[in-house]
């Protein structure tokens, strides 16, 4: 990573714990098994970027730039993700683990995640109109004055959302899931 330009460049089995890379820029890049746990990835550039299989916990990304990146098969354990940069904020997760993560206050339209786990992440006055939890365990994550305008909740487990304080206008649930609408009232639904 010693360029400050890298384009197309993919990193494999690197490790990069607790190290820090700043100001450096990655388009249409890949990081294969990287271990990124505890860096400072701040003011870095993001863009048309894969992570696969990498250990991202714990990551500092303050004002990182992250547009069209995705993430497979990662471990993204405490990330800050409001802290990057809002300026083409753009991410996808599949198979990840997001747990105690915090998207607070981030714009992210249309976002998909993908049988991941997003225990205890912070989604506090985001906005996620048009996003997808599919197949996603939401265990404790807090959904608090957020815009979940048509979002798929159709096959996401655990989740509980408060329809009084969040907006979820046409946002799509199964019969089953709706005990995560009515849990904060105390409702028995037999």
């Amino acid at each position: 990573m010693q360029q400050q330009y890298n384009d197309g460049v993919t990193f494999e089995k690197f490790s990069y714990a607790g190290e820090i890379i700043n100001g450096k820029e990655f388009q249409e890049c890949v990081f294969k098994q990287c271990d990124l746990s505890n860096g400072n990835f701040g003011n870095n550039r993001f863009i048309d970027c894969v992570f696969d299989g990498c250990n991202l916990s714990m990551l500092k990304l303050s004002q990182a730039t992250l547009s069209s990146t995705v993430f497979k098969n990662c471990k993204l354990l405490g990330i800050n993700f409001h802290e990057c940069s809002d300026f083409m904020f753009s991410v996808e997760f599949e198979n990840c683990v997001l747990d105690y993560a915090s998207f607070s206050g981030k714009k992210m339209l249309k976002t998909t995640f993908s049988k991941s786990s997003i225990k205890e992440v912070n989604f506090s006055q985001a906005n996620l109109t048009g996003s997808k939890f599919q197949h996603c365990d939401l265990d404790r994550a807090v959904f608090h004055r957020i815009d979940l305008s048509s979002v798929d909740f159709t096959t996401a487990a655990n989740f509980d959302i408060d329809p009084e304080v969040n907006t979820i206008k046409k946002a799509s649930f199964t019969a089953d899931s709706l005990i995560g609408l009515l849990r904060r009232h105390q409702i028995k639904v037999i």
